[in-house]
């Protein structure tokens, strides 16, 4: 095992940045000397690196204005929460003007805000009081496709010669005539079911949506569409927020020819059909076609050319990037004085979905190694799949399993995304009924595909009627969960599933190693315990050791160099403190993590 590798640069600087934030955020005393005020300045460059952002659903967050919606105002009176959970930015998923057929992802208007959530001015306050607790808004950027409702698309669709028709992607028809649309120029279906193409009679063309057909996509390779999108990054930008989000990258781009896909099939050579009653197609022709890397790159460089006025510090790019395999995901990096992403979403750890020792340990082991140096973003949860529980839960050690899971994604090395109620142990409450299905995909799929509704629930704030989400009927059913699984409740027990997450992202923040430090597999033939240790010059080392069984496990974690003696950093309720690192032992789903003395 290897531990002598060179720590990130700034690394020192990034500590001392994230423990003064910690420490309450007052800033660098008087009294400090050039050399700490420039750790801190240098801390807010790399304040992404040990990052821990926090995706909120704004309809779903917080009502303050009792109309069962959450929105921009109810956010802003949740930060002090957000504050004290240790949280460094908010990534809001869509506020902007919306037709709300995809709730929000569908955007008729890229430089206002929807009027369920609130004023520009609302917008303004929300960054302003998030600023003052050292907490960044991070805004979702939709650059694969528009609402159909917005100018663009509505100046496209009006006539064949009109300038905006280029501004997205049309076609003829197979075998159209002047009384006869034909078929659709190809097989490539929608996301969301069936063609992926739309006809249009005004102008006798079909146009194509990976997404809705209320989502027309957007033509990349018209160069008015990428100084369209750079006017819109500068809009935000200059109203302080800390970046962006961008949905949906790898569909930005599709095969010029309009080849057809190719048909996925079962063992038997069988076509696959989806939820929806389609053939499943292999995207080839669809996903991660030349030119995504090329607009990430200048949108990149022009975010970067932006300095933050109240905010210094970097802008940070994150992306939506479901890649196949830890080489395509280090290309969203971009290569040497090309960079694309700070923070592409490493979806090979959180969506293994199963408790698989060695498939985890894999993949944060490609993690540390295969992103050349670059940070790694974990999550385990967003807005579009069924929360932690229903992934990997079994019914019995649901909160135990929850433990586990936050300390593999807090304590690895890299920057952290988590989803509003992660943290109290939220549970996917889907719709029993086609009836109050909200998310369109659910009433089209059902019911084989029961939609998202599940995942996006209000905010279980107390055990009261609506959670104290809204005063008016919540936009979704408050689960009954919530009766056991609330802020209010677990804020009095030490023992809960929040304190837990409180102590982690301390811990994340505050331990130097963890801020920092480099990662190794401890234990590595083990296949029932996840071991690992971070390790920085100047720190002590820290070992984790988290047990993904339901019975009690035994590791010894003796490594070369080290003594074995242990400070107890954090462990699950119950456990006992190891005397050294040769027996650590760790109950049902147990967590220990310490100190190498």
């Amino acid at each position: 095992m290897h531990w002598t590798k060179h720590l990130e640069s700034g690394a020192l600087a990034l500590f001392l940045g994230a423990a003064a934030l910690a420490a309450g955020g007052q800033g660098v005393p008087a009294s400090s000397t050039l050399h700490q005020r420039s750790a801190i300045q240098s801390s807010e460059r790399d304040w992404w690196k040990s990052a821990v952002i926090y995706e909120i659903y704004p309809r779903s967050f917080q009502d303050s204005n009792g109309d069962g919606v959450g929105d921009l105002n109810g956010i802003t009176q949740r930060l002090d929460y957000l504050k004290e959970l240790g949280i460094d930015a908010i990534w809001l998923s869509p506020v902007y003007p919306s037709p709300q057929v995809d709730f929000g992802y569908d955007i008729s208007d890229y430089k206002n805000i929807d009027p369920q959530y609130g004023t520009m001015a609302d917008f303004d306050r929300l960054v302003a009081e998030a600023g003052k607790r050292h907490i960044r808004v991070l805004m979702d950027m939709v650059m694969n496709h528009s609402s159909d409702k917005h100018q663009w698309f509505l100046q496209s669709r009006s006539s064949r010669t009109n300038p905006y028709r280029d501004w997205y992607v049309w076609s003829d028809g197979k075998g159209e005539t002047t009384t006869d649309k034909g078929q659709p120029p190809n097989n490539w279906i929608s996301y969301f079911g069936h063609s992926a193409w739309q006809w249009d009679e005004t102008t006798r063309q079909y146009y194509y949506h990976k997404f809705y057909a209320q989502q027309p996509d957007l033509n990349w390779n018209n160069p008015k569409v990428h100084e369209a999108f750079k006017d819109i990054i500068s809009f935000w930008l200059k109203r302080g927020v800390g970046g962006f989000r961008f949905d949906a990258v790898p569909t930005l781009f599709e095969d010029p020819n309009l080849t057809d896909e190719g048909v996925v099939k079962d063992k038997d050579g069988k076509p696959i059909i989806n939820s929806f009653g389609d053939q499943e197609l292999d995207d080839s022709k669809t996903t991660n076609q030349p030119g995504v890397h090329e607009v990430m790159q200048e949108m990149r460089a022009y975010a970067d050319t932006f300095s933050a006025a109240s905010f210094p510090g970097t802008r940070v790019l994150i992306g939506e990037t479901y890649m196949p395999n830890i080489t395509e995901l280090a290309k969203m990096y971009g290569p040497a004085g090309k960079p694309e992403f700070q923070l592409p979403m490493d979806t090979q750890v959180g969506m293994i979905n199963k408790l698989d020792v060695a498939t985890f340990r894999t993949k944060l082991i490609e993690a540390e190694t295969e992103l050349n140096n670059n940070t790694p973003l974990l999550l385990f949860d967003n807005h579009d799949n069924p929360r932690i529980q229903a992934r990997y839960g079994d019914g019995v050690h649901d909160t135990d399993i929850q433990r586990a899971l936050s300390t593999v994604l807090f304590l690895s090395r890299g920057a952290v995304q988590m989803y509003y109620g992660d943290e109290i142990g939220m549970l996917t409450t889907t719709p029993s009924r086609k009836e109050d299905v909200k998310d369109p995909i659910g009433i089209s799929g059902w019911p084989e595909e029961k939609g998202r509704d599940g995942e996006r629930t209000p905010m279980q704030w107390d055990s009261s009627a609506n959670a104290g989400f809204s005063t008016a009927k919540p936009w979704l059913p408050v689960p009954p969960s919530a009766a056991l699984l609330n802020v209010a409740d677990e804020s009095r027990d030490p023992s809960s599933l929040l304190a837990w997450y409180r102590s982690l992202i301390r811990i994340k923040k505050t331990n130097p190693t963890m801020v920092c430090g480099v990662e190794t597999m401890l234990d590595t033939n083990n296949t029932k315990v996840l071991s690992w240790m971070r390790k920085a010059q100047g720190a002590p080392p820290v070992v984790v050791s988290v047990n993904f069984t339901a019975e009690s496990q035994t590791v010894n974690l003796n490594v070369p160099g080290a003594n074995g003696k242990l400070k107890t950093l954090l462990k699950t309720p119950g456990a006992s403190d190891p005397a050294s690192l040769e027996k650590i032992e760790l109950g049902p789903y147990g967590v220990y993590i310490g100190e190498v003395k």
